[in-house]
């Protein structure tokens, strides 16, 4: 009977230190997972600022109806996810390389160019952190469907997260971004 005991004593441990090594690797990727976030949402908020600044600078050295470029600064008060913000500032870039490609005159200011050249800059920027992020979101949604750390994700309520492609995606599942 003794032996019983320890028996499934011992079993019961191999399975409470297996239990904490698959949460503690869940762990690990939720906090890499939240630090790419971080990093992604540092480059939009930079490539907002830079989008937010050229509308100064392209008012002051030509006559434009800027009316979509002034849309920029609704964004600040809208609550929108990582991808969604992701989309729109997209959206004002192209409108703003547009407007570029339309008028001698921004290639030759200065201060233009510098915004011109940070808003490629961090295009590169987050083409990176989106390969990064989804790399990770790879690793975290095989993690759960694999058994048998499918058991842990099924009880602590792991779900899978959607990969940024910054297409159409949906933000069902995203946690709100506010400038």
């Amino acid at each position: 009977m003794i032996l019983y005991g320890l028996m499934v004593f011992i079993i019961l441990c191999i399975f409470f230190i297996w239990y904490i090594s698959t949460f503690n690797k869940f762990q690990t990727y939720i906090i890499r997972i939240n630090e790419a976030e971080a990093n992604i949402d540092s480059v939009l908020r930079k490539r907002f600022d830079l989008l937010n600044k050229s509308i100064t600078v392209i008012k002051s050295s030509i006559e434009l109806e800027s009316e979509t470029l002034e849309s920029i600064t609704n964004l600040r008060s809208k609550k929108l996810s990582n991808f969604a913000l992701d989309r729109e500032l997209y959206e004002y870039i192209n409108e703003f390389h547009t407007i570029r490609d339309q008028h001698e005159a921004l290639k030759e200011s200065e201060s233009f160019t510098k915004i011109d050249l940070s808003i490629t800059e961090s295009e590169s920027e987050i083409i990176a952190l989106r390969k990064y992020y989804n790399d990770i979101i790879t690793d975290y949604n095989s993690f759960i469907r694999r058994f048998p750390s499918i058991l842990v994700a099924k009880i602590c309520s792991y779900k899978q997260k959607p990969y940024f492609d910054g297409k159409d995606m949906t933000d069902e599942d995203t946690e709100d971004f506010k400038l």
